[in-house]
């Protein structure tokens, strides 16, 4: 995406608005839970300077290198995040074992996307909200209240879209990490000595002289570089160097300022472990910290859940969902979506962790695990991308991988001793969202084959129809099939003993592309006696619109009037059997899904009082 100098400083000032709010509000919670956490470290120099250079190198080797220099370069077309990854490795996997193993990976990323996104919400509210406690200790009662209201507010307000909102989102994160960066000086220059840690030997000796504190801390230290996907999945939004100017520019900065102002804090002050980051503000501005903090926090939930609309949407066209309803909150703005069934189904997620593990530390425990899941899936595929797409040598490929995959593996392995405390939930929503994917993906492709087996040649139809009488106007059958006559029309055809005179084929497929321009969108074959086969495409980013589809036939001579034009669709109803390719609990999964996915009407904008169903039974 290419930005002129003069947008490029509202591009920047937007991206840091909407990309950076999951990372730049773990230092509410990632120094004190390292501290005072589920495996706590004693507040000692020799710890908290250790500790700060692992968080620093971790920043600097996961985020800064990883995501912001390396998996950046490997953009779809412009478009980022596991799913977009996935389409692109898909398209160039030299083998079918290899394109699913990458499939299958993809699908997982996506599935831990789907835990963190209920995750994150809640921990970053609750983190906010519990600065309340600070103010005053009576008021700890009210923490977990407050913080539901405040998430209700977030959820309720979905469907309604984020553009006005996201006008604000830019200039309070600029103010959220202009305070992280003066709070962080202010206790810098009491205490410089905390520079001494970003000497990559502190965190060796810290490492080498207690190994096994280290690798409990690191289950805590991975809480810093939460978010780092979040560059790579929104850079469609706002292009690659307008996000690497903010993060090297000003968000890294003041990042790291802040988590250093805090040790040094640390230093002076062992007892300000209880909440690290509000003792760094004077009293007089507790308050405002607060509100400025639960604003930030907010505005990161809003950007997750934004994500995980577009996650959603990706996997209905990238035939890992069931249609639903996806509305569309501006008339300007592709990405701005709202998914109501995604929506309702985070909201009581997140009320649930609230009320389950009732405090940011708990929920730490849980956090963890599916953000250094995802980073292990991510160091993965950009292996394969460099070794298919780029085509580096191989033994720098390798090294590059092989370090930072051992990195990921450290953190993953620290994180899974927190498993039993609350690591538990993102692994089982992993696992719950996997199989729900990868259960209609397959369901779908035994569907498939299912009416390949029962469909009739096209031609031989064509042949075998002069008799019949033909009646004005036009038929268009949806067909997810490419070949063969479509169950609608055979069925039509036996209780209605007519054919329009103009019969039309439609198949809507989805491209490893994101986006699909108008001029590709449409390709049309022309049949014997009225028949056309029509193919409309769509990038896995895009929504499909029939009508408008139809439209564009007028460029090969077609025209489409919607008031002469009747659109068959074949209603499929799912029978599970154990005859065939799925086991049971799989089978019936898939029936539940496909009964409660929307019609295909709404779905691809078809108007209703144009639309003829047609039931078809198929066993599974």
């Amino acid at each position: 995406m290419a930005h002129s100098r003069q947008a490029l400083p509202a591009v920047t000032v937007a991206a840091i608005g909407v990309v950076f709010g999951d990372i730049g509000t773990s230092p509410l919670y990632a120094l004190k839970e390292i501290f005072s956490g589920h495996h706590p470290l004693p507040v000692t120099p020799d710890n908290i300077l250790g500790m700060l250079s692992l968080v620093f190198w971790a920043i600097m080797l996961l985020v800064s290198f990883k995501y912001v220099a390396l998996i950046m370069r490997a953009d779809n077309r412009g478009e980022g995040g596991s799913l977009a990854l996935l389409a692109l490795l898909t398209e160039k996997a030299t083998s079918p074992r290899l394109a699913g193993a990458v499939t299958l990976l993809g699908i997982f990323a996506a599935s831990l996307f789907f835990g963190d996104s209920m995750i994150t919400p809640a921990i970053s509210v609750l983190s906010a909200v519990e600065g309340l406690a600070i103010i005053s200790p009576a008021s700890s009662a009210f923490v977990i209240p407050v913080t539901i209201a405040v998430l209700a507010g977030l959820f309720l307000v979905q469907k309604h879209g984020t553009g006005a909102v996201g006008l604000f989102f830019g200039p309070v994160m600029l103010a959220w990490f202009g305070v992280l960066g003066a709070l962080g000086v202010h206790e810098i220059l009491v205490n410089p000595g905390v520079l001494r840690a970003l000497d990559p030997l502190a965190a060796v000796h810290f490492v080498v002289n207690q190994p096994g504190l280290a690798f409990l801390a690191l289950g805590s230290v991975v809480l810093a570089v939460t978010g780092g996907e979040a560059l790579y999945t929104d850079m469609g939004h706002f292009g690659r160097f307008p996000i690497r100017l903010a993060w090297f520019g000003f968000v890294l900065p003041a990042l790291v300022l802040n988590y250093f102002g805090q040790g040094a804090l640390l230093l002076s002050e062992p007892a300000a472990i209880d909440s690290p980051f509000f003792r760094l503000g004077p009293d007089w501005a507790m308050i405002p910290l607060v509100m400025l903090a639960t604003m930030a926090t907010v505005i990161a939930s809003q950007a997750v859940i934004s994500g995980a609309f577009s996650v959603a949407r990706q996997s209905i066209q990238m035939g890992l969902l069931p249609r639903m309803q996806i509305v569309h909150t501006s008339g300007k703005e592709e990405g701005q979506i709202y998914v109501p069934f995604a929506n309702w189904m985070l909201f009581l997620a997140v009320i649930a962790l609230v009320l389950g593990f009732k405090s940011s530390s708990n929920l730490a425990a849980a956090y963890g695990i599916a953000v250094t899941g995802t980073m292990m899936i991510d160091t993965v595929l950009i292996a394969f991308v460099m070794a298919l797409l780029w085509r580096w040598n191989r033994l720098l490929s390798f090294a590059i991988a092989g370090t930072l995959l051992a990195v990921d593996l450290a953190f993953f392995a620290a994180n899974a001793i927190k498993i039993p405390d609350g690591g538990w939930f993102p692994l089982a929503m992993g696992v719950a969202g996997f199989a729900a994917l990868t259960t209609w993906r397959r369901g779908r492709r035994l569907v498939a084959e299912e009416i390949a087996k029962q469909s009739i040649p096209m031609q031989a139809f064509i042949d075998a129809i002069d008799d019949v009488h033909r009646v004005c106007g036009t038929a268009v059958f949806l067909t997810s099939s490419q070949e063969g006559v479509p169950h609608a029309l055979l069925h039509n055809l036996k209780h209605n003993q007519v054919l329009h005179e103009r019969v039309v084929l439609l198949t809507v497929r989805t491209t490893d592309a994101p986006y699909v321009d108008d001029a590709e969108r449409v390709s049309l074959q022309r049949m014997d006696k009225g028949f056309m086969r029509i193919v409309v495409r769509y990038g896995f980013m895009e929504s499909p619109d029939v009508p408008r589809a139809l439209a564009l036939c007028a460029a090969f001579g077609e025209r489409f009037e919607l008031m002469e034009t009747t659109f068959y669709l074949s209603r499929e109803t799912i029978l599970p059997s154990m005859a065939l390719g799925m086991l049971p609990l799989r089978a019936r999964l898939f029936a539940l899904m496909s009964r409660n996915a929307i019609s295909a009407s709404d779905f691809f904008k078809i108007p209703t009082n144009r639309v003829v169903e047609l039931g078809t039974q198929l066993i599974i």
